[in-house]
């Protein structure tokens, strides 16, 4: 027993590493100045048209915003010999990058319900019509067809979506995600191994005057430099020559280069491609190298099963010609539908495991060994002073009312779904699916989800309709807040910042993502050739969700998408197979961070992960064996940021030049 327990010890060391990598800090502050209140406003009204504009091209947007608003802030602050603490720093960054939310939030979202009430997937589908107008208008609607916000068909939309879900959700955030930060991190003592990489970029700019720190801002402007030098070809050339052709000029392929038809007739049915993405590499270099191992085996397997199940008459929708769009489309209608929904419910039952086992583990740890768990506290539940927590007591009571409230506003939506179904959801699925999201991403920063209980549900309910697709269901995932939280301990920011935080940011989210949405929208069709990111993931978009919502808008007379992909066989089997390699893996010593990357990576395409891979082989075979293991993962996050802040200052030029250009001459964007 004793030699089983030093086996696992070694495999899962590498989680101990990732837990101390900053020390955490020994007094807390608050961090919300009028400096972060100007912040806010500088990000949203200088960088967030930009934002929305590059995410339509690529994808990416301007993920240097907030680094950018930083360095200025950061700069100004110093000429006026009064030099911002770190945690006026690290919230500044957090309210820039929550500024940023509105690159997609509520009036991009809007944007594309009015695509796709009208697209051709949905028209095809026979759907025309059916969406209801508490989720988008009509599309012969005149604020549909002359693309303007400001119409009454929006009203309501508004109003669901854009006031009262926001406010339930931050009182669910606030409450249920701050309770599982208490649980998995101070009561759990869990690593959270990517927490320190938010952290450390931030503090490489409040410690950039700090002799002891220099190594930090060299490292952010090396990253600087890079992003720059690669932004150029990636995001300048296509926003530039886009303001003057009638389609943008591209040296990488955006969203990808697809090489499916080169491939297929080796690898028949197998979406193949890379995304040229520099930032890919890094990434690589700073994901553990064992999940990066994990990832490699699942895309060999995935290029092996592919052929094979087309040989054996399992792939038949698939033709040769298809791109990796349709290929994966046709992919999942007859395998990958079916087979990830089981692999993802055999990631819930491992995690289901793992989550009694360890937690029984704790119990006895903490009986055995009290002082050592829990670093001498008495009171495992204890918080240190100054950290800004609330009562859980309150968090409970908060939760209750929100999440009630959020299934009376459903009911209403959707008259026909039961009531049964709607508290299931709130009172126990979803608090239960958070912990153990949280769960995860604070052991290994692996998302989890339980996948097909909400649409379970609604086949079982026999309601019918796209209401009941589209309502604001409270089948919810609040596990990544736990590390968020993780992330404001580790810099010493009290946590009742971010609460005033997001009581500002929000109105004034709302008020600049309508005024720049409708500027972009009014002045050219989205999607289009003008934005080539959109033009091929909305539409894939569009096809994988109609295989879900044909399920409960057939006439039961035609076959339809859904039926035609869900096979409750292939489902068990890949349930089967998921619990079966976890255990094979674990028994012969594969570390969990292993086992969780090859489940990221099974049936997937290539296109990400090869450029990931690449940076995990530069970072293991070179970097860690010159400079160290350790030095590697607390430099590469600084350089990171600086690389975002580079690459979004070659953005944020070529979009500014590019919209006031078109607003002046009042051509078409």
């Amino acid at each position: 027993m004793a030699a089983k327990r030093e086996r696992a010890s070694a495999r899962d060391k590498e989680l101990e590493l990732y837990r101390s990598l900053l020390e955490e800090p020994t007094e807390y502050r608050d961090g919300f100045t009028w400096t972060t209140v100007f912040g806010a406003l500088f990000c949203g009204v200088l960088m967030l048209p930009g934002a929305i504009y590059l995410g339509l091209i690529n994808g990416g947007g301007l993920g240097a915003a907030p680094w950018v608003t930083l360095i200025i802030f950061s700069e100004v602050s110093r000429r006026a010999m009064k030099t911002m603490n770190r945690q006026e720093v690290v919230l500044l960054l957090a309210v820039a990058g929550a500024m940023m939310g509105a690159q997609t939030g509520l009036f991009g979202g809007f944007v594309r319900r009015a695509y796709i009430v009208r697209s051709d997937p949905v028209m095809a589908a026979g759907l025309a019509g059916q969406f209801p107008r508490w989720w988008a208008p009509p599309a012969d609607s005149v604020a549909i067809t002359e693309r303007t916000f400001l119409h009454r068909d929006w009203l309501l939309p508004f109003l669901i979506f854009g006031i009262a879900t926001w406010v339930l959700g931050f009182v669910k955030r606030y409450t249920l995600g701050y309770g599982l930060f208490r649980l998995t991190s101070d009561f759990e003592r869990l690593p959270f191994p990517f927490a320190p990489i938010s952290a450390q970029g931030a503090m490489a700019i409040a410690e950039a005057g700090d002799k002891k720190n220099a190594w930090k801002w060299r490292a952010f402007s090396s990253g600087t430099m890079l992003g720059l030098a690669f932004g150029i070809f990636y995001i300048g050339l296509p926003v530039v020559s886009g303001a003057f052709l009638t389609k943008p000029m591209m040296l990488f392929p955006i969203p990808w280069y697809d090489s499916t038809t080169v491939t297929e007739a080796i690898l028949p049915a197998v979406p193949t491609g890379i995304t040229w993405h520099l930032s890919l590499v890094i990434t690589g270099m700073i994901i553990p190298w064992r999940a990066i191992q994990g990832t490699g085996l699942a895309i060999l397997m995935t290029f092996v099963l592919n052929p094979i199940l087309v040989k054996s008459g399992m792939l038949t929708t698939w033709q040769p010609g298809m791109g990796t769009v349709d290929t994966g489309i046709a992919n999942s209608i007859d395998f990958y539908f079916s087979f990830g929904i089981g692999c993802a419910m055999g990631i819930a039952i491992i995690s289901l495991y793992q989550t009694g086992q360890a937690m029984v583990a704790n119990l006895r740890a903490r009986s055995r060994d009290r002082k050592t768990l829990f670093r001498d506290r008495k009171d495992p539940w204890a918080t240190p002073p100054g950290r800004g927590d609330w009562s859980l007591k309150l968090c409970f009571v908060g939760y209750f009312l929100a999440a009630g409230t959020m299934c009376v506003m459903c009911k209403m939506l959707v008259p026909d779904f039961p009531v049964i179904f709607l508290v299931f959801f709130a009172f126990v699925f979803t608090p239960v699916l958070s912990y153990l999201n949280a769960r995860m991403i604070a052991v290994n920063g692996q998302h989890v989800d339980i996948p097909f209980i909400k649409e379970g549900a609604i086949l079982l309910s026999g309601t019918q309709g796209l209401n009941v697709w589209l309502a604001p269901f409270p089948e919810e995932n609040f596990g990544a807040v736990a590390p968020s939280f993780r992330v404001k301990e580790l810099t010493g920011t009290r946590f009742t910042s971010y609460v005033k935080l997001d009581l500002v940011r929000m109105p004034l989210t709302i008020l600049l993502g309508f005024v720049f949405w409708s500027f972009i929208w009014r002045s050219n069709e989205i999607p289009s050739a003008m934005f080539p990111w959109t033009e091929v993931m909305w539409d894939q978009q569009v096809k994988q969700s109609l295989i879900m919502w044909s399920a409960t808008t057939g006439d039961g007379l035609v076959e339809t998408m859904f039926d035609k992909a869900f096979k409750p066989g292939i489902l068990g089997l890949g349930t089967l197979v998921t619990v079966f390699l976890f255990a094979l893996l674990r028994r012969f010593g594969a570390p969990i961070m292993f086992v969780y990357g090859f489940v990221r990576g099974i049936g997937h395409g290539c296109h990400v992960f090869v450029l990931e891979i690449v940076g995990a082989l530069i970072a293991r075979f070179y970097l860690h064996r010159k400079y160290g293991r350790e030095r590697v993962l607390k430099v590469l996050p600084v350089v990171m940021a600086g690389y975002l802040v580079g690459e979004g200052l070659v953005g944020m030029a070529c979009v500014a030049v590019t919209l006031i250009s078109k607003a002046i001459s009042g051509l078409p964007v």
